[in-house]
């Protein structure tokens, strides 16, 4: 379907990151947008804000008339949507023009250069840092992005008419990111996840080669330097390496924390740029920094320009998010749902405020991945001074028979750990004396986020 041939949109699985952001482009380019969700969030009631029909019940009656023709109606579904959607198998059915998220995207971005950011972690913060740098910068672009920037306060970016650069968040989920043919690719990480999807770590690398194979020639490879990862790369591509050791192409030094942030000096193949200072806190931003400045300045930002973006970078929601402060407690929000990730955020955090006592309450996200993961969650919740474990979030999936939040409990070493219900939570968080509390998972536990601000407030 060509795009002036588009009149509606309907999304099944509106209210996901990547899908809403495809969403607000579509409301923003003067189409009828609606779509299914299965319960009301921020990002859902954002979009109803926008003039965008959602509903939460999987019922064929509640799509809007005009949506139920598929005369100038695209779908756009996410492959997380189960086999038997209703809403789903109604418009598979009825002969209406039918793409996934990654589709939608790759047809949006094949009319501009790309910039994908991929990694099986850090690719968001990576993605939204990008996104400001060259946003704020003379250079500019577009943007989707897989979480919600603090400085736009939104998933997408727009930018100024002319600019025909998109940076985009590149998931190896479902093998999403090989839709894409980037001009500019990053590589933050190759660990082995979403082996539902995958099998072995073996395919999850093979998938990755083949992304970073579909850099346009003359193109380039950002890529974390001492990953076990040698991809066949078209014609002209420039690799760029990155990470803290000296033998990178770029890298840190002269490094220093004031107040939980990063100062330091960046070194590259082009030189020195000094005094840099990142406006978030926690070492893995500094390595994402990393990332995001060398491809920043290969697309043709100035020094000054990335001193000042770097600076006045505010986050992503939900990625070493600071919810509450006081004199006596601090509680930090995360993303993080893969081991990698956990041991990143408590290392950051440790870095940030040595010598603290850190509670992280974890809930697993997937059947399939705490069952193939569950050493590794273990080992990386044992760096807590205390772990308090929620049930596992199905999303997608149905259960499988002896995977529980206990295949993670038993392997901690530590005797300090428990599994709490979410409505035992609060009381947990309201009689506990906290010193450091971080929240992470990727499932619903963010909708427990403004009610343990609101218990530490009243403490």
């Amino acid at each position: 379907m060509d795009f002036e041939q588009i009149k509606r949109v309907y999304f099944v699985g509106i209210g996901g990151i990547g899908m809403s952001a495809l969403a607000r482009y579509f409301v923003q380019r003067g189409k009828a947008v609606a779509g299914y969700d299965r319960t009301s969030s921020g990002i859902t009631v954002d979009l109803e804000k926008m003039g965008v029909a959602v509903h939460y019940t999987d019922d064929v009656n509640l799509i809007p008339a005009d949506f139920r023709s598929s005369n100038g109606t695209l779908i756009i579904y996410t492959p997380a949507i189960p086999a038997e959607h209703t809403e789903f198998n109604f418009f598979k059915n009825s002969g209406f023009a039918i793409i996934k998220r990654a589709q939608a995207l790759g047809f949006i971005a094949s009319a501009m250069s790309v910039l994908g950011v991929a990694g099986t972690h850090g690719k968001t913060s990576t993605t939204t840092m990008l996104s400001h740098l060259l946003g704020s910068s003379s250079v500019g672009c577009d943007a989707f992005l897989g979480g919600i920037s603090k400085n736009f306060g939104s998933n997408l970016v727009t930018a100024d008419k002319g600019k025909n650069l998109l940076v985009v968040e590149a998931d190896e989920y479902d093998r999403s990111f090989l839709s894409l043919f980037p001009h500019l690719a990053i590589i933050t990480s190759v660990d082995a996840d979403h082996l539902d999807i995958y099998g072995t770590h073996e395919h999850v690398l093979e998938a990755f080669g083949l992304f970073a194979g579909q850099i346009k020639p003359n193109g380039f490879l950002v890529m974390k330097q001492g990953l076990n990862f040698t991809p066949k790369l078209a014609s002209g591509v420039k690799v760029i390496t990155y990470g803290f050791i000296s033998n990178a192409d770029v890298y840190p030094s002269n490094i220093s924390i004031v107040d939980g942030f990063y100062n330091f000096t960046l070194n590259s193949p082009n030189g020195k740029i000094e005094n840099l200072h990142l406006g978030v806190p926690g070492k893995y931003n500094l390595e994402n920094a990393l990332a995001a400045s060398a491809a920043a300045l290969a697309m043709g930002i100035s020094s000054d320009e990335l001193r000042s973006g770097l600076q006045s970078f505010s986050g992503v929601v939900r990625r070493f998010d600071v919810q509450f402060k006081n004199a006596t407690s601090i509680y930090i929000d995360d993303y993080a749902h893969h081991p990698q990730e956990i041991n990143a955020m408590v290392e950051s955090v440790r870095d940030v405020f040595p010598n603290r006592k850190v509670v992280g309450i974890f809930q697993p996200h997937l059947y399939s991945r705490t069952r193939d993961f569950a050493d590794e969650f273990a080992q990386s919740l044992d760096k807590l001074d205390t772990a308090i474990l929620l049930d596992i979030y199905p999303a997608r999936e149905l259960p499988i028979e002896g995977v529980t939040s206990n295949s993670i409990l038993d392997r901690i070493k530590n005797p300090n750990k428990m599994i709490l219900s979410k409505s035992d939570v609060l009381e947990w968080v309201r009689n506990d004396d906290i010193d450091i509390l971080v929240t992470m998972g990727a499932g619903d536990i963010d909708r427990l986020v403004p009610q343990i601000v609101e218990v530490l407030k009243s403490k």
